[in-house]
């Protein structure tokens, strides 16, 4: 199973999805990494061991696996954490090519000493500290902690709302650890807004590139449709990024 995402790609578009048809899709379309969840309406809880399963069955790119035993905020019990730990040593027997999850403390901070136990667990594979850092007061700061931590990378959009409009912030955090880690600005990040975003020191994107499936079955009081992965959304990102950073090597 051939990937067309080449390695001569300048970054990664890193897609955040939750069922097989968004996986392929983002493969097909070119990206480098998939970043695996449930529930993507409540931001994302940890998925099951089949799901992982079945998706590398179906695609050659890394799938990186969420690690949040629950929706809400980000401060764990000590009981979650052990269930964190058990989920991630099941999920690695599975396939998972790395992981992500973030963990704060009650007073808003980095819980550096869980981070790091999450980090040692997955055994060598790399990790990502999620979005968890946009919730605290001085994302910079939160950076150069997490960076001791032994994460590979930090998913952020800045403490904004969006990638776009924290990339101020993002290209702070981006210097202030001096490439100890990769900063990977995400969140709200959409084919008309993915220029904002793009900066030559960053070399990793994470967008969904979602849009709706409408479902023939009409007869019901629920909501049927849903939301997957588009194909053509994903091919554009990956375009538009290989573009900019041949302007920059020009």
């Amino acid at each position: 199973m051939n990937s067309p995402n080449s390695t001569s790609n300048p970054c990664t578009i890193e897609v955040v999805a939750s069922t097989l048809d968004s996986c392929i899709a983002a493969e097909r379309g070119g990206a480098g990494r998939i970043e695996l969840c449930a529930a993507l309406a409540t931001a994302g809880v940890t998925p099951s061991n089949g799901l992982l399963r079945h998706i590398k069955a179906h695609v050659a790119i890394p799938v990186f696996v969420m690690i949040r035993p629950r929706e809400g905020d980000f401060c764990y019990t000590a009981q979650e954490v052990e269930l964190m730990r058990r989920e991630m040593e099941a999920l690695r027997t599975a396939g998972a090519d790395g992981f992500v999850f973030g963990a704060l403390l009650a007073n808003g901070e980095v819980d550096a000493r869980t981070t790091s136990q999450l980090v040692e667990d997955a055994a060598g594979l790399p990790c990502t500290f999620h979005r968890a850092i946009d919730c605290v007061k001085d994302p910079v700061a939160a950076a150069r902690i997490v960076a001791d931590t032994g994460c590979s990378r930090i998913l952020t959009s800045g403490g904004a709302t969006s990638g776009p409009e924290g990339m101020q912030t993002i290209a702070r955090m981006v210097e202030a650890t001096e490439g100890r880690l990769a900063i990977m600005p995400g969140g709200g990040i959409r084919v008309d807004t993915f220029q904002h975003v793009l900066h030559p020191k960053i070399h990793n994107y994470h967008l969904s590139g979602r849009v709706p499936h409408l479902s023939p079955f009409h007869h019901t009081l629920f909501d049927m449709n849903r939301m997957e992965t588009s194909e053509d959304a994903i091919r554009q990102v990956v375009q538009e990024a290989a573009q900019f950073f041949a302007g920059i090597s020009n």
